[in-house]
C-alpha cells in the first residue's frame, strides 16, 4: 500500500474499489427481486430465474466488446462507459415499474448488467496488474471484499423495501443507485489515472491466441463458468428455501438471513485475503469448493434450521473462489490480459443458465432438491483447484 501511495495511485485505487462495491450492491438486490417478482407479478420460480438469465446473459454478450473497447481506448474510458450504461439501466426501472411488466424489468436489468460487464472486464485485471504478480490473488480478493459489502447491503435494502410494498417502490431504490453511479463516474472522469493503465496493447491479438496461450487459463474459464453458476443458483432460491422449511420464516426474515450470509461472504473475502498470503491459492480454492460440496448435501437432506445454517455457511466458503480463479487464470498472460479478462467475464454466463434449471427442479420437486445442481458445479471447481490450476 505504501508503494501505491508513493506512486500516486491511491485515489484511483479507491475509486476502482468503489466499482466492486457498486456491482456487489446490484447483485445483492437481484436475489431479493427474484422472490419479490414471484409474488408481486405472480410468476413461477422457473420464470423468475429469467432475471438471472438477463443479468448474467448480458455479461456473456457484452464482455468481449468490452475487452475490445478496452484494448483500443484503455481502462478509464471502458469504466466510464460502463458506469453510464449502468446508470441508464437503473433509470429504466422507473418505466418498468409503471408498466408492471416483467419483460420490461428484464430489459432494464439486461442494460444495467451490460454496464457491469464493462466494469468487471476492466476492474478485475486492473487489480491483478497493480503490483507483484505473485500477490495478484491477494489484491483481487481484497478488492472483491468490498464487492461483498455491497452484496450484504443489497438484501438489507431489498428486505426492508420490496416485500409488502408496491412494485413501484423498486424504482426509487434504483434511482438512488443511478445517482451514486453518476457521482462515481464524475469523480473518475476528473481523476488522472496512472499512465501504465492507459497503455494501448496490441489490438491484433486474436481470441484463438488467447485461448491457446495456457491450459491453466482454459481450465480457469471452465471453472469460472461452473463457479458462477453455483454461486448464483445458491443465492437465487435462498429465500424460497428458507420460507418453505415450515418454520414460519417470512420473506423479509429470509432476506435478512440472506444478508447474514452475505456478511459471512464478506468476512470470508477479508480472511481469505490474509490466508492467501500463506497458502497456495489453488489449494485453498480446492478445499473451499470441497467444503461447499458437503454443505450442499446437508442443505438437500436436512430439516429445520440445520439446512438453513448450512446454506448460510456456504457463502463463507464461496468467498474467495471467483477472484482466485480469475487471478490464477490470467496470471502471466502479458499483453493478452485484457482479452483474456473478457473471456473470463464471459464465463459468468453460467449464472444465466443454472437458476432456470434450479427453478424447474424446485417447481417440479423441491427447492432443497434443486441444490444438487450447485453441488455438481462445485465438483468442477474443486477439480480445478487441486489439478486443473497446475501449470
Amino acid at each position: 500500500m505504501e508503494t501505491i501511495r508513493k506512486n500516486g495511485m491511491l485515489i484511483p485505487l479507491v475509486l476502482i474499489i468503489s466499482l466492486f462495491f457498486l456491482w456487489g450492491l446490484s447483485y445483492g438486490l437481484l436475489d431479493v427481486l427474484n422472490k419479490h417478482f414471484q409474488e408481486s407479478l405472480h410468476i413461477s420460480k422457473s420464470r423468475s430465474g429469467l432475471l438471472q438469465a438477463a443479468y448474467f446473459g448480458a455479461y456473456f454478450i457484452m464482455a468481449l466488446p468490452a475487452g475490445r473497447f478496452m484494448q483500443r481506448n484503455g481502462y478509464k474510458r471502458a469504466i466510464l462507459l460502463g458506469l453510464l450504461v449502468y446508470a441508464l439501466g437503473a433509470c429504466l426501472f422507473y418505466p418498468a415499474a409503471g408498466a408492471r411488466s416483467f419483460t420490461f424489468f428484464l430489459v432494464a436489468l439486461f442494460v444495467l448488467a451490460s454496464g457491469l460487464a464493462f466494469l468487471e472486464t476492466a476492474a478485475n485485471p486492473f487489480m491483478t496488474i497493480l503490483g507483484n504478480p505473485e500477490q495478484a490473488a491477494f489484491r483481487l480478493n481484497l478488492a472483491q471484499s468490498f464487492n461483498g459489502v455491497g452484496s450484504f447491503i443489497g438484501p438489507v435494502i431489498g428486505g426492508a423495501i420490496f416485500f409488502g410494498a408496491a412494485t413501484m417502490n423498486v424504482q426509487w431504490v434504483y434511482f438512488a443507485i443511478a445517482a451514486m453511479v453518476i457521482v462515481v463516474a464524475v469523480l473518475i472522469r476528473i481523476t488522472e489515472m496512472p499512465e501504465p493503465l492507459l497503455e494501448k496493447k496490441d489490438s491484433s491479438i486474436t481470441l484463438t491466441e488467447v485461448w491457446n496461450s495456457s491450459a491453466v487459463f482454459r481450465n480457469a474459464v471452465v471453472a469460472q463458468f461452473f463457479y458462477v453458476a453455483a454461486q448464483v443458483g445458491v443465492a437465487a432460491y435462498f429465500i424460497n428455501y428458507c420460507t418453505e422449511k415450515g418454520l414460519g420464516i417470512s420473506n423479509s426474515d429470509a432476506a435478512y438471513y440472506l444478508s447474514l450470509a452475505m456478511v459471512l461472504f464478506t468476512v470470508g473475502r477479508f480472511t481469505g485475503s490474509a490466508i492467501l498470503k500463506r497458502v497456495e491459492p489453488n489449494r485453498l480454492l480446492g478445499t473451499y469448493a470441497l467444503v461447499n460440496i458437503l454443505l450442499c448435501v446437508v442443505v438437500m437432506i436436512s430439516s429445520g434450521m440445520v439446512g438453513i445454517w448450512a446454506l448460510i455457511i456456504m457463502f463463507f466458503f464461496e468467498s474467495i473462489l471467483f477472484p482466485t480463479i480469475f487471478a490464477i487464470g490470467i496470471r502471466g498472460l502479458g499483453d493478452k490480459t485484457k482479452l483474456a479478462s473478457s473471456l473470463m467475464v464471459m464465463s459468468i454466463v453460467g449464472g444465466a443458465i443454472v437458476p432456470y434449471f434450479m427453478g424447474w427442479v424446485a417447481d417440479h420437486y423441491t427447492t432443497a432438491m434443486s441444490y444438487s445442481i450447485p453441488l455438481a458445479c462445485f465438483l468442477v471447481v474443486s477439480w480445478f483447484g487441486f489439478k486443473g490450476a497446475r501449470p
